[in-house]
């Protein structure tokens, strides 16, 4: 079964097809999540909410996108109801990323150890950087320059228009090429 035979037999009632999408987006969702709050807890209670959402409110998917843009809306929606209701950033006190399903953040450029030392010291540095942007402006910079999706998929996601989008990933990168530059004079 391609994957809208599986959507339509999940809206109505089928707990296989159900469970095949969340198998098939959980890694997406949960790296999503946890690119946004850092911290493995909250990005799997944030996984297990959008799930939720997505149980609840499958028969309302009309197909008009991917299914996957979808479940983008609905992660950012609740990231973002999160940081509202603890009215803070998300950031974790533990840099740990054990929890990531697989790191795609950091290219493997090269296998030698000077190489992996200098990249794990930049996605450190890029890290905490991304880390300071205020939410709105992380779900746009991470859906647009780390997921890949466009700017008409990334506006869809968050409900902004195409020239909003534009301006928030403008901003946000504006802000990382100054917070790289800072760190790099040090």
């Amino acid at each position: 079964m391609n994957e809208e035979e599986i959507i339509e037999s999940a809206k109505t009632g089928d707990r296989k097809a159900m469970a095949m999408l969340v198998k098939s987006y959980e890694k997406t969702i949960y790296n999503f999540a946890f690119k946004i709050c850092r911290d493995p807890e909250r990005a799997e209670n944030i996984m297990q909410e959008t799930f939720l959402s997505m149980v609840k409110s499958l028969n309302q998917f009309d197909g008009n996108s991917k299914l996957s843009t979808w479940l983008y809306r609905i992660v950012a929606n609740h990231c973002l109801m999160e940081v509202r209701k603890n009215k803070h950033q998300f950031v974790s006190t533990d840099d740990n990323e054990d929890g990531f399903y697989e790191n795609n953040f950091a290219g493997d450029w090269n296998l030698e150890p000077q190489n992996i030392l200098e990249n794990n010291e930049l996605k450190k540095i890029l890290d905490d950087a991304i880390t300071k942007l205020s939410p709105d402006y992380r779900i746009v910079f991470l859906l647009r320059d780390v997921q890949g999706l466009s700017t008409e998929e990334t506006g869809e996601i968050t409900e902004l228009s195409v020239p909003a989008v534009k301006s928030r990933l403008h901003r946000a990168r504006a802000f990382l090429r100054k917070e790289l530059n800072e760190a790099f004079k040090r």
